[in-house]
């Protein structure tokens, strides 16, 4: 596969940021028990390869800023302390209005696609 250009790159930065973080909020709204990021990183990478492990972190830290996630801290005993993420009710409204605003736009971008040549 040939390497994005600029825009392509700024392109999929700016789709990247918003769907993250609607796939994280989808993952934990499945689980029934708090998960930690190693646990939601495997849920996503068998649901969604393209997620990368480093965006990860930084989409979970701003949820959590939106109190859309809480978090606590619990030991490990294989490693490090783990830190355990859970939707709030806020968290969990949001993910049902950002479903439907995704499934808007989804429905749209495909009507308007419909008709351009593919490449090929």
């Amino acid at each position: 596969m040939e390497p994005l250009s600029q825009t392509e790159r700024k392109f999929q930065k700016e789709l990247t940021a918003g769907t993250h973080a609607l796939m994280l909020l989808a993952v934990l709204a499945q689980s029934k028990e708090p998960l930690y990021g190693y646990q939601i990183a495997k849920s996503l990478e068998a649901q969604a390869p393209s997620v990368k492990l480093g965006t990860l972190y930084p989409v979970l830290r701003s949820l959590e800023a939106m109190a859309l996630l809480e978090s606590r801290v619990e030991p490990s005993v294989t490693g490090p302390p783990r830190k355990y993420y859970a939707l709030t009710p806020g968290g969990l409204q949001a993910l049902h209005a950002w479903i439907r605003i995704w499934t808007a736009t989804r429905d749209g971008l495909d009507a308007v696609l419909k008709g351009v040549p593919h490449e090929g």
